[in-house]
Formats: structure tokens, C-alpha cells, sequence
């Protein structure tokens, strides 16, 4: 075999005329992932669970296949489709009848911020980095964790975050990115700050050190307190 073959790397031994085949082919696949997609009831991705998007891949595998190998027929591909949305019926039915079989395959809904700190509990049983959802705080106009009565984790990834009353507000770890944080292993002022891990609050002294009583980390962020946007 030749290296830099273009011949070989553009159409290797098919004839032109199977690029038509592919078109048809890719047509096909398309259809059957939309009607899927339809028959679920969602309107996109995000909108899916953990499970629904490994249906998804399972399906769109096997339409991936049929699109462009030449020995793979299209009519198994149907068999695929209606087995998987078979599978997708019968899962849906067991988990309406067991919360224990729901939680089992979609997941279920987490605190991941409690009365303007992490739920520490959560955060390290789920594995979960504040870095994955920070940039999803802040969508949702949150300047600190102060300003947060209630966050929590959805199955489908997106995070629902109900807000303290402005005169409840607490002082609270900025979701900033770091470029726009400073963080002290010593206190530069007397003031509140914020573990840059856990979020617990601390009034420290100018010139203190202080290590983390949940977490153990040394490094801290002036907390801001900031009143949420209306």
C-alpha cells in the first residue's frame, strides 16, 4: 500500500456512483434518529437524562454504520430502531412503577448548594468540581454563593437555583473565573472570606492563616456581598 495515497484516500475501489448510495444511505439514517427523537417527546440534548443519551449513541452507532459501509444492508438498521425504542418503552414503564429502578438509570436530582455553601456531603460522594457548574451560576446571574438559598443538580444536567431575599443575602464565594479572584493564604484585610475549595465562610484577621476545618485547604477568596440582580 502507498502512503499519501489520494486515489485510495479519496474513493479507495468504489465507483463514483456510490457516493449517490451514501447520500440515500445517510438520508435514511437521519430519518430513523428524528423519528426517535419525535416519538421521545424531546426538544434537544439537554433536555435528556444520562440514559437518554446512551439510547441515542446506541442508536446513532448503528445508523452510523449503515451510512457509509457498503456491506452493511439498511433493513437490520430498522431492527435496530424499533428494538431500541422497545428497550426505551420498557424502561420508561419500570422506572413510572420504581422510583428505586429511576434513580437507578436516569440519576437523581442533587443539592449541590445549601443556605450559600456547598453541600460538602454531595459535592465529594458525586465527585463533582464547583469548576463544572460555575460557568452555569453565573448564566444564571449569580455573582456568589452568599446569594444562593438553594441549588441543585438536575438529571439532565441543568441546575435549578433559587436565591435568598436581598436582606438575607450572606457572604458568599465568588463563581468568577479566576483570572478576576484573588486568593490569600493569608488574610491582606479584617473581612470575610471563602474556602477556594468548600465555600465555608471565615472572619479572619489581617495577616491570618487559617486552615479549612471541612475541607483542609489554606488557600482563601475574599467573600463577596453582593444582593442577586432582579
Amino acid at each position: 500500500m502507498q502512503a499519501f495515497d489520494l486515489k485510495r484516500m479519496v474513493l479507495d475501489e468504489f465507483p463514483l456512483e456510490f457516493l449517490g448510495e451514501v447520500v440515500l444511505r445517510c438520508v435514511f439514517t437521519f430519518i430513523m434518529v428524528f423519528i426517535f427523537l419525535k416519538m421521545t417527546g424531546r426538544r434537544g440534548v439537554r433536555q435528556m437524562s444520562l440514559f437518554e443519551v446512551v439510547i441515542i449513541l446506541t442508536l446513532g452507532s448503528a445508523a452510523g454504520d449503515v451510512a457509509f459501509y457498503e456491506d452493511v444492508p439498511m433493513l437490520p438498521i430498522v431492527v435496530v430502531f424499533f428494538s431500541v425504542m422497545a428497550l426505551y418503552r420498557l424502561s420508561t414503564l419500570l422506572m413510572n412503577r420504581s422510583d428505586r429502578m429511576q434513580n437507578w438509570l436516569e440519576g437523581k436530582p442533587l443539592v449541590i448548594i445549601r443556605d450559600g455553601v456547598f453541600d460538602w456531603d454531595t459535592m465529594q460522594k458525586a465527585n463533582i468540581t464547583h469548576d463544572e457548574f460555575f460557568m452555569e451560576l453565573r448564566q444564571e446571574r449569580v455573582e456568589h454563593l452568599g446569594q444562593v438559598r438553594l441549588a441543585i443538580l438536575e438529571v439532565n444536567g441543568a441546575i435549578s437555583v433559587y436565591f435568598f431575599e436581598k436582606e438575607r443575602v450572606k457572604p458568599g464565594l465568588p463563581v468568577m473565573p479566576a483570572d478576576y479572584v484573588d486568593m490569600f493564604e493569608k488574610a491582606d484585610d479584617n473581612a470575610d472570606y471563602a474556602c477556594s475549595i468548600c465555600s465555608v465562610i471565615r472572619t479572619l484577621q489581617r495577616g491570618e492563616r487559617c486552615t479549612c476545618s471541612r475541607c483542609g485547604n489554606t488557600h482563601w477568596v475574599r467573600a463577596f456581598t453582593n444582593s442577586p440582580v432582579t
